[in-house]
């Protein structure tokens, strides 16, 4: 297919609609969408919900955390892979041409801090390992990974063939290992938090863990042939992958008292199986959230995505360890700035719209629907104001109000 906006071929449908040539099958998707969720950032929030949780609460958070992100994600895989659009052409249908730019600006810079936590991951501990200075291991390994995410979906695929399998096992291990050294499972019921964490605060968390990705799942499964797969693909991803990740840093975190997760792994003595495991896993997570970031970027400043690849990457690289050493503070802040924009397209498609969007090359957008960036505040305010799990609260505020203002709307524009 041939881009709408440049007239030139255009493999990652930056501006169109993915061709059905170029849809990918049930295994590549699984492949994708696992390598994105079983991301090694995940294992940080897991030690520090180990560290101020007990047993029960800690099963509690992550299993309520994923659920709400599999759900929100998997509403917006079935709108990906239905119109085979990616989150920045879809909010234009809601946010309209020029409105969408805000959200997308967003996501960018929500992925652009995913990208430069993954960098901190995997310098902190080879330079560790090699004696050699953080920064410099950062720069090579940002412009490393930047590389490869310039080459598109297909360099994502095959490093998450490697990515998975090695993580899970090396996950597996740590378990294994720190269970034992705690005396079997009957020692980790018996641990008590070293921190004192609510579960609101802790569910905040695992929702701000992953709601960019989330929210920027119809980038990937656009690509899906199917929307069985690709909801079935996300769900497993978000809910299980996930939660496998927030398992293997927990547990860790519980036993030997630290969220860092390079500190667990030395003193198991996996440090150096862990480096390469967690470089292929940063690698590959990195990838996916370097490739989504991108196509944002592109889409507020109308240029290819190969081009904002490297903008990104840079900016990501730079602010790397900065973004590391706040990271909870990150979390927070993703957790009720992102879900409005997801909410809001899932209320313009499946309610507001009902499902019956015009191909995008025929949609008649607006310039700016003040109506979407309203709602997108609101709920954004109240989120934090209302009782209960801030997230949850902006979802279900910013629907709402998006959806009862917008029908309002349409009865008057009727007569």
């Amino acid at each position: 297919m041939e881009n709408s906006k440049s007239g030139n071929v255009d493999l990652d449908f930056s501006f169109s609609e993915v061709d059905k040539s170029n849809k990918k099958g049930f295994i590549t998707m699984f492949l994708i969408m696992l390598g994105f969720t079983l991301f090694s950032g995940s294992m940080l929030t897991g030690a520090t919900l180990g560290n101020g949780l007990n047993s029960r609460n800690l099963i509690l958070a992550i299993a309520i955390g994923n659920g709400i992100l599999a759900i929100y994600s998997a509403l917006l895989a079935y709108i990906g892979a239905k119109t085979s659009l990616s989150t920045h052409l879809l909010s234009k249908y809601s946010f309209g041409e020029t409105g969408s730019k805000f959200g997308s600006l967003l996501l960018t810079i929500a992925q652009i801090g995913w990208f430069g936590v993954g960098v901190s991951m995997f310098s902190i501990p080879v330079s560790e390992l090699l004696n050699i200075n953080v920064y410099i291991v950062a720069y090579i390994s940002g412009a490393l990974m930047t590389y490869t995410a310039f080459h598109g979906i297909k360099a994502v695929a095959i490093l998450s063939s490697v990515a998975v399998p090695s993580i899970l096992i090396l996950g597996g291990l740590s378990i294994i290992k720190a269970t034992n050294d705690i005396g079997g499972i009957s020692g980790l019921i018996e641990i008590e938090p070293t921190q004192s964490l609510t579960l609101a605060t802790a569910i905040s968390l695992c929702v701000g863990s992953f709601i960019s990705g989330g929210t920027l799942t119809a980038d990937f499964v656009r690509f899906a042939k199917s929307t069985k797969s690709a909801i079935i693909t996300t769900v497993i991803a978000f809910f299980f992958g996930n939660s496998i990740m927030f398992i293997f840093g927990a547990i860790g975190g519980m036993v030997y008292g630290t969220p860092d997760v390079s500190d667990v792994l030395a003193t198991q003595g996996f440090l150096l199986i862990g480096v390469i495991v967690l470089g292929f896993n940063v690698w590959t997570t990195n990838d996916n959230g370097l490739y989504s970031s991108s196509l944002a970027l592109s889409s507020v400043i109308n240029i290819k995505k190969k081009k904002t690849v490297i903008i990104n990457g840079i900016l990501g690289t730079v602010f790397a360890i900065f973004i590391n050493n706040n990271f909870i503070g990150f979390l927070s802040i993703l957790s009720t700035t992102l879900p409005g924009i997801g909410s809001i397209i899932i209320a313009d498609y499946y309610i507001v719209k009902k499902r019956n969007y015009s191909t995008f090359e025929n949609a008649n957008l607006e310039k700016i629907n003040y109506i979407a960036l309203a709602s997108w505040l609101i709920g954004f305010v109240l989120s934090n104001l209302l009782p209960g799990i801030p997230p949850l609260n902006g979802i279900i505020v910013t629907i709402v109000i998006y959806t009862v203002t917008m029908k309002f709307k349409l009865n008057i524009s009727k007569g």
